[in-house]
């Protein structure tokens, strides 16, 4: 017998909108193009009456695609977080003062991230930033991951401060080392300035 895959209420519904919303967009699209296909007509003949109606399909007419599983849906809105989920650095990580955080992948939950150390556990979630940092947080606590490419930082919002700085994964390591050696381009040019 086939294992029955369960739907939540609030995939279910996240689905339906999205199909209406594809159906919507394709009816629109057709009529649209049906309009610009036609010739012009004279005013009076654009505001008569239709002489036929178009009656609706029934349901069972209508030719539907199968359902993927839950499992293989993605809905949009998560992408781009699992996207930065998939870029976090994760196990032990050393940090200054002898100080540590572990961060784990949630086993149950797609995005989510346990990151803990001495005096703290946090269960956290990707977060889109503008500056291209890696951002986790754990809203319900005030609390703030973030991973640049030579270096991670644990913040508490609520109290204003870090609780570990300079944390970093072997590859944020190797990304360091290569800055000291080559280091990226200065920002303000100061060739051709008058010196």
């Amino acid at each position: 017998m086939a294992p029955q895959h369960v739907v939540s209420p609030d995939i279910t519904a996240q689905l339906q909108a999205l199909a209406a919303a594809e159906a919507a967009a394709r009816a629109a699209a057709l009529m649209a193009s049906s309009t610009s296909l036609a010739p012009e007509m004279p005013a009076s003949a654009a505001t008569a009456q239709p002489t036929a109606v178009v009656q609706p399909q029934p349901a069972s007419a209508i030719e539907r695609s199968p359902m993927p599983s839950p499992e293989a849906v993605v809905l949009p809105t998560l992408i781009p977080e699992l996207l930065i989920a998939q870029q976090i650095h994760q196990g032990h990580l050393p940090c200054e003062l002898g100080a540590s955080v572990r961060i784990e992948a949630d086993a149950t939950q797609p995005g989510f991230f346990h990151v803990h150390g001495k005096g703290f556990r946090y269960r956290m979630f990707p977060v889109q930033t503008s500056t291209g940092a890696l951002r986790l947080e754990d809203k319900k606590a005030g609390a703030v991951w973030l991973q640049l490419a030579n270096k991670s930082m644990l913040m508490d919002q609520k109290r204003g401060r870090r609780l570990a700085d300079e944390c970093a994964h072997p590859d944020q390591l190797a990304f360091a080392e290569t800055m000291k050696t080559n280091p990226p381009p200065s920002l303000i040019d100061t060739k051709g300035m008058g010196r």
